[in-house]
């Protein structure tokens, strides 16, 4: 019996360092900012390239931005572009990129609303473009960074400044975790485009989609060797669950072609929000592809949103 209980036990071990092997991997390939060859080169909030190149040179002009730091509650040294409105008119848009982009990828975004009469604030997330870190955070805990880059706006602008909040990909993802917070009654809207339920749903599918492997175990390996590293479990970052607890107007964002973060998503998100809502469902658009389908209908309906809701 002792030799069966060895090699049982020997078994158990080497499935264990598998397993750890594979977090380890998984966390790389996930949860470290690098260079995803997953990643499709033309993907707005990603890539560089804006799809208007006046927007871009627009954006790109330094008489036209500042740049804002801020310190995160851990320690890390953010950054973000501003783009002050040509009239003030005490309202501003915080602008979310998506993953593995940066604030440099938001012109087109970023124009919408500075077009609108907002002051605009584009950050870096934690671990991209000029903002500091070594972890992807999926929008979990850079919900506590939007609420400082928030309250810098407020000290910054004045009181009585309303603020709207958009997100493209993970950056939709992160402001609608942040929707789940106490913000400061100056926050008044939120629209998201293409944002995902959760981490573990999202990881989940891509792991699947990627390697068809199924998420248990390697998601819960990976999601401890995360907590270890990066401060927080896949199962914490739930847009979801901040969803329920929030109260504000939300406009959802999704193409039906979206095979990146599944279409079916949407419904799910839409149904989670308790305040006043919209959604839009934009035929045939792929992942983040929605404002390049129809330009004109995307500054439309955000204009209209924004019409009906942002004010206090």
């Amino acid at each position: 019996m002792k030799w069966r209980w060895r090699i049982l036990i020997g078994v158990l071990l080497l499935v264990m360092i598998g397993l750890g092997f594979a977090g380890n991997y998984f966390y790389h390939y996930a949860v470290v900012p690098s260079e995803k060859d997953f990643l499709e080169g033309d993907t707005p909030g990603t890539d560089e390239s804006s799809s208007k190149d006046s927007n871009e040179a627009w954006f790109k002009d330094p008489d036209n931005r500042d740049m804002y730091v801020l310190t995160s509650e851990d320690g890390l040294t953010l950054s973000a572009i501003y783009l002050p409105a040509e009239t003030p008119a005490g309202k501003t848009a915080i602008i979310a990129h998506g993953y593995m982009g940066n604030a440099e990828t938001m012109a087109d975004y970023a124009k919408i609303y500075h077009d609108l009469g907002y002051n605009v604030l584009v950050p870096d997330a934690r671990g991209h473009g000029e903002s500091e870190g070594d972890y992807i955070g999926f929008g979990w805990p850079e919900r506590k960074d939007y609420l400082q880059w928030i309250n810098q706006i407020i000290d910054k602008n004045g009181p009585e400044e309303t603020i709207t909040l958009f997100g493209i990909s993970m950056g939709a993802a992160t402001v609608m975790m942040t929707s789940g917070e106490e913000l400061p009654d100056n926050v008044t809207s939120i629209i998201e485009d293409c944002g995902y339920t959760s981490v573990n749903a999202e990881l989940g599918y891509q792991l699947d989609q990627l390697f068809d492997l199924p998420a248990f175990p390697l998601m819960n390996v990976t999601s401890l060797v995360t907590k270890m590293r990066a401060g927080y479990w896949f199962g914490e970052a739930d847009a979801v669950k901040q969803l329920e607890k929030n109260t504000l107007p939300m406009f959802f964002i999704h193409g039906d072609a979206d095979t990146f973060v599944p279409y079916e998503m949407l419904d799910t998100l839409y149904q989670a929000t308790n305040g006043p809502k919209e959604k839009w469902v934009v035929a045939g658009a792929e992942h983040a592809k929605s404002y390049k389908m129809d330009p004109e209908a995307y500054k439309e309906k955000i204009a209209a949103f924004l019409a009906k809701y942002d004010h206090k």
